[in-house]
């Protein structure tokens, strides 16, 4: 298994299909880490949808998108399951940052996170505007997350 990408490093670029929830509609479209070049972006690898701490992780995540779109920041949800769950997921915690779909665990691999038994580690990792890993967070167990707040602090030592 690989390690995990390390600071300063250009993580390799995927696309993934997944969904935003907007106006009651789950708008499903590709999302390409290479299109946010310009844009920090959060990368949220949780364990599964509806599950009560990926359900705490996203929904805390949620609440505090407009901290996070304040400082330029994209925030993508990402896990094995596939569209027709995430839009179940999103619906019923109205989350409203999109939720991208791993399901061979392809770019969880390529990040050094996946796991036996639970499939990826509960992993977070802020690539900067310029495509480079500016700070990462990841479990060994997955009981554990980083709060929107410390993400938020995060994004804040990014130059301007």
């Amino acid at each position: 298994m690989p390690s995990t990408p390390k600071t300063g490093t250009v993580p390799g670029d995927f696309r993934l299909p997944g969904g935003r929830l907007g106006g009651g509609t789950f708008h499903r479209s590709d999302y390409s880490l290479h299109a946010q070049r310009g844009n920090p972006v959060i990368l949220a690898f949780y364990p599964g949808d509806d599950t009560p701490v990926c359900t705490a992780q996203l929904c805390s995540y949620s609440d505090g998108l407009e901290q996070l779109q304040s400082a330029g920041a994209v925030v993508w949800g990402i896990s094995a399951q596939d569209l027709d769950s995430h839009e179940r997921f999103a619906r019923s915690r109205n989350l409203r940052m999109p939720l991208l779909s791993d399901p061979d665990r392809a770019v969880a691999r390529s990040f050094g996170i996946t796991a036996p038994l639970i499939g990826l580690r509960r992993s977070v990792f802020i690539i900067d505007a310029e495509g480079r890993l500016h700070w990462k967070h990841v479990t060994a167990v997955g009981a554990t997350f980083p709060p929107a707040t410390t993400l938020a602090a995060q994004l804040a030592t990014l130059p301007a």
